[in-house]
């Protein structure tokens, strides 16, 4: 099922699906990707270390176009997800980058905290550290912050990572 068409796409699961729906995927004979994490789990009597999804509700499948609509029958699947009107493509690099992080890393915490316009955010690192801001602009990769306290507005880019958002 595998060629040089086959492209990477994320599809959205029924709750608690994630696991059932890769072994169908794959029963079916597709490439698939279901991100699993480590996490450590106490109940009273014991710890246990168990499995579960990174991103819940989503499983990754490699596939051509021609085989959306077996993905989209497969059982526990509700749909693909979609960007600007078509489904998403995910890039290999992407996926491999998950791959590897969690092979390196356990008890992976997914941030979903997403900064958006007027946010009142609190730069973490570099010179403005501890400063908070006001966000005026934002790309994938620049944030235009207002800092009122020196009556300025900054252009920097910023990692999303070295902000963090005020909670009102």
């Amino acid at each position: 099922m595998i060629n040089a068409s086959t492209e990477w796409y994320a599809v959205y699961t029924r709750p608690r699906f994630e696991k059932k729906v890769s072994e169908r995927l794959a029963a079916n004979g597709f490439s698939h990707y279901c991100p699993l994490n480590k996490v450590v789990r106490q109940w009273h009597d014991r710890k246990k270390t168990i499995l579960q999804p990174l991103f819940p509700s989503y499983v990754f499948v490699k596939i051509d176009k021609k085989d959306m609509w077996r993905v989209k029958e497969t059982d526990g699947v509700v749909n693909f997800v979609h960007w600007l009107g078509k489904p998403a493509v995910i890039r290999e690099v992407e996926i491999t980058a998950i791959m590897d992080f969690l092979n390196d890393y356990s008890d992976v915490k997914v941030n979903q905290e997403q900064i958006r316009i007027n946010d009142r955010i609190r730069i973490n690192s570099g010179y403005l550290k501890g400063r908070e801001a006001k966000v005026i602009f934002i790309t994938d990769k620049q944030v235009k912050l207002e800092i009122p306290s020196l009556g300025m507005s900054l252009t920097a880019i910023v990692n999303t990572s070295d902000l963090s958002l005020i909670k009102n």
